[in-house]
């Protein structure tokens, strides 16, 4: 994770930083097209290909970019000679180069993982942003899989993951010297993010060794101390499948905050994610979560929407006195989302729905594929009645 000032274009303002920033983060093609011509006022001018040109191409390696950036150029040459326009000479050289030097085959599939840049840009209104003169923006490299669609869906980068990370960056005094655990970490964005928050302790977990291998290179890519879960270290790593979770060695991580992006999915692991969910935020914690005597940070006044009666006050005093959990998910399947509710219950745990109580602000404005209002964020805690 690297923290920056964001510049870029004649003014580091957006739409320039956001061209960049959905550069990096391989955004769909249509999505760069669409930013570039914000750029030049209705047109991917001479000066926007320049921009592109130094900014965003010439600063790639080639490795595992090379069928995205192709894609690019073809099209910002097809807008720009469709407008009449010129394409300038650097544009046109690079798009001749990898059209030559790489085969059919060898352009289409390109490498299997990818490095992609999610930048969250500060929002104006942001505190941490007006202490700033330039736009802040913290970005966070991270190998990803191409192979989505082919069993490798723990290293993609999923909606509930960019939702639940700007949360989390939103609502830094909820998080800020507590103790988090992350339920399915994937590629570990959330948690870089929760990492740049100052929790006193952040372990992630996954099922699927060969995602947790890969969460790994992504906190060395972010220059984050990892050890082995036996160690002390501020970010440890931990392998839990949820089937074969051991309850006493749930019960010992004693978390103040549970966390999970898009857990919620397989019908027959629902009762496996519930008991772990449960068993974590049912410790000894609860009755000892405020044992430094401070106060546990809730959200501020203006952050709740006090005229959606749906459990928020509830979930807000119990986040004083106890652990507390924080999951966020696309309603993918209605039946298989009601059933997590219904085993919730039945395991004495209360899930309320928060989206709209709690004010997250917009970190990632360039990313037109990043559909925010199809993800849900559930608070969930112990219910002791």
């Amino acid at each position: 994770m690297e923290v920056k000032e964001a510049s870029g274009g004649d003014g580091k303002r957006p739409p320039w930083v956001n061209l960049v920033s959905a550069f990096f983060a391989m955004e769909p093609s249509d999505s760069l097209i669409s930013i570039s011509r914000d750029c030049g006022g209705g047109a991917i001018t001479e000066n926007v290909q320049y921009f592109i040109w130094n900014q965003c191409i010439s600063k790639t390696d080639g490795k595992g970019h090379t069928p995205y950036v192709t894609s690019f150029l073809k099209k910002v040459v097809l807008e720009v000679e469709s407008a009449a326009d010129v394409v300038i000479d650097e544009l046109y050289e690079q798009l001749s180069f990898y059209m030559t030097s790489f085969k059919g085959d060898d352009l289409a599939k390109g490498a299997p993982r990818i490095i992609r840049e999610i930048s969250f840009i500060y929002p104006t209104d942001h505190v941490e942003a007006r202490v700033c003169q330039n736009p802040r923006k913290v970005v966070v490299p991270l190998s990803c899989s191409l192979n989505m669609l082919e069993g490798d869906t723990g290293c993609s980068i999923w909606p509930s993951s960019l939702f639940l990370s700007e949360f989390v960056l939103s609502c830094p005094e909820l998080f800020s010297m507590k103790s988090c655990f992350e339920l399915g970490s994937g590629v570990g964005l959330v948690g870089i993010c929760l990492a740049h928050v100052k929790p006193s302790k952040v372990v992630l977990s996954d099922g699927d060794l060969s995602t947790l291998a890969n969460l790994k290179v992504n906190l060395e890519l972010n220059h984050m101390n990892i050890q082995s879960f036996s160690s002390e270290s501020e970010v440890k790593c931990l392998h839990l499948p949820w089937e074969s979770a051991v309850e006493s060695d749930l019960q010992d991580l004693m978390p103040d905050i549970v966390l999970g992006a898009d857990v919620i999915y397989d019908p027959q692991c629902i009762p496996h994610l519930v008991h772990v969910i449960a068993t974590l935020l049912t410790t000894k914690k609860s009755n000892s979560l405020l044992r430094d005597g401070s106060k546990v940070s809730v959200a501020p006044n203006d952050q709740i929407n006090s005229d959606i009666p749906n459990g928020y006050d509830e979930f807000v005093l119990a986040s004083t006195t106890q652990p507390v959990a924080y999951i966020a998910s696309v309603v993918r399947n209605i039946n298989t989302y009601n059933y997590f509710h219904k085993v919730a219950q039945e395991a004495n745990l209360r899930v309320v729905d928060i989206t709209q109580n709690v004010k997250i602000f917009n970190f990632l404005p360039y990313m037109l594929s990043y559909q925010r209002s199809s993800v849900r964020l559930l608070g969930i805690y112990q219910s002791f009645r």
